[in-house]
């Protein structure tokens, strides 16, 4: 199966636009096949509704954003992209037979996946060309935030298909979890519609509002789910003898008439309940609104979970940590290769685009990126030295202790820049880095950023010296760039005596 750089996605919609946006912000090119060519200014809509949360999601560096093109020939999609995700409605003649027809184009080394909430993959791919690389890839909405996404293969579907998809999606930050066998509704469906047939009860036979119903979630176990799921939950409530002890005590209860299996009849008078209640809970909010909340909260979530590495916590410091190893390997390339030659210079390690977000109420990018931009050269370089998560694990890190930076011209939106590092002194416990930051297109400087860093021995808690190859490494950059003239910004920091 190939290295996946540009998606296709078969049909658009909600569960498309988030594919699209997911996709685009990781660095995948995206070509979007919708037979309505209305859909282009929907997912384009779609995509930049989402801009805003995912710029939030993580501040590691990211590579530059992907390419989004529409077209309403289907086959023609087929034939030019490396994945295929299939997002049509749920109906399953019509999705064999369009997954049938893009078959017969796609290089048989594409992957192609369908997005279906609960058909059975063996169904999908019944008549189509090399089926073996077919599979249920189930997402959950907004999909450019939740993690989770569910595979399944069918009878015909290949153990490197599966392998291969589960790579992508981990590449674009997504939680790939494998589906044993498939069944009607995966999962999390199955789970989900059960609450959901519980809810249409309870609401048909008035015991509750869906505001009741819904606050009876928010405030107690939707807290919970957030990190553990009910099954280690419930561990948890049958104390130091766990899960058995739970079931022995509250077991008996599954013999009560609590839930029902099936559904109440849908009714024009349960729908017109559902609505309403729906409609306060809104209290007036546009549906654009309500996402953008929800965003806000998803993002946040995450964040707290990923200081526990716990759950979609743990799916996003996985992914911000393959996004640091991606920014720094080009980087720690030049660097060797300008040790071998003994002449470096100022070596650019960063090239970046300033993004929307970054921009400050002014119109340029604000104090903060630039702070983070240099950051994020000097991880490349610490990274080059071996100062990796191993080497602060084993209790030993580099800490910052001054910090002295210049603006010197404005970064604008979308433009190109790149970061210029030296390496000006290395002892046994300083290191002292200068960054410049210049514009691409004219080579205008627009900052610069002296740093001293101190070794740091973080289990003693006290300066200590470096691990002797990483001040060799260190020592080895900062002798290919000795003999090139000292900027005029350089040498403005009060502890600078390291060299």
């Amino acid at each position: 199966m190939r290295q996946v750089r540009t998606l296709g996605l078969l049909g658009t919609g909600v569960i498309g636009g988030g594919w699209a946006a997911r996709a685009l912000h990781f660095g995948v090119d995206v070509v979007a096949a919708d037979v309505k060519p209305e859909m282009e200014a929907w997912i384009r809509g779609a995509v930049a509704n989402a801009e805003g949360a995912l710029a939030k999601l993580t501040f590691a560096p990211l590579p530059p954003k992907g390419k989004l093109t529409f077209t309403t020939d289907l086959l023609a999609m087929a034939r030019g992209v490396d994945f295929i995700q299939e997002n049509i409605p749920e109906q399953l003649e019509l999705k064999q037979r369009v997954l049938a027809d893009v078959s017969r184009v796609a290089p048989a080394d594409v992957v192609i996946a369908s997005s279906t909430s609960g058909l059975m993959p063996s169904d999908l791919q019944k008549d189509m060309v090399a089926p073996e690389r077919f599979l249920v890839a189930h997402p959950f909405n907004p999909v450019y935030l939740l993690p989770l996404v569910e595979l399944v293969g069918g009878a015909r579907t290949s153990t490197a298909a599966l392998e291969a998809a589960a790579r992508f999606f981990t590449y674009i930050g997504m939680h790939a979890l494998k589906v044993r066998r498939e069944v009607p509704g995966h999962l999390t469906d199955r789970l989900q519609e059960a609450i959901w047939r519980e809810i249409l009860h309870m609401v048909n036979e008035d015991v509750a509002t869906t505001g009741e119903l819904d606050d009876s979630i928010i405030y107690g176990p939707g807290l919970r789910w957030a990190a553990m799921g009910t099954n280690l939950i419930y561990h948890l409530a049958g104390g130091e003898t766990g899960m058995r002890h739970m079931l022995r005590q509250f077991g008996p209860c599954l013999k009560w008439p609590w839930t029902k299996l099936e559904a109440p009849e849908l009714t024009e008078a349960l729908i017109d309940k559902m609505v309403a209640g729906t409609q306060a809970q809104a209290a007036g909010r546009s549906i654009r609104e309500i996402e953008r909340q929800r965003d806000a909260y998803l993002v946040a979530i995450q964040q707290v979970l990923k200081q526990y590495d716990i759950g979609a916590g743990a799916t996003l410091r996985a992914l911000e940590q393959r996004l640091y190893e991606d920014a720094g390997a080009g980087a720690q390339q030049k660097i060797a290769a300008a040790i071998t030659k003994g002449r470096a210079g100022a070596l650019e390690l960063m090239e970046l685009e300033v993004r929307p977000e970054w921009i400050d109420y002014n119109g340029h990018m604000t104090d903060s990126r630039y702070l983070q931009v240099f950051g994020d050269a000097t991880d490349a370089v610490f990274r080059f030295a071996g100062i990796d998560d191993d080497y602060r694990k084993a209790g030993h890190g580099l800490y910052t202790v001054e910090t002295h930076m210049t603006h010197q011209a404005e970064a604008k939106v979308h433009e190109q820049l790149y970061v210029a590092t030296r390496v000006l002194a290395v002892d046994d416990k300083r290191v002292r880095l200068f960054h410049t930051l210049s514009r691409r297109s004219d080579g205008i400087q627009l900052g610069t950023c002296e740093q001293l860093y101190l070794h740091v021995d973080t289990r003693a808690g006290k300066v200590a010296p470096m691990d002797a190859a990483v001040k060799a490494r260190l020592s080895a950059l900062q002798a290919s760039q000795a003999d090139v003239a000292l900027p005029a910004e350089a040498g403005r920091l009060a502890g600078k005596a390291a060299g």
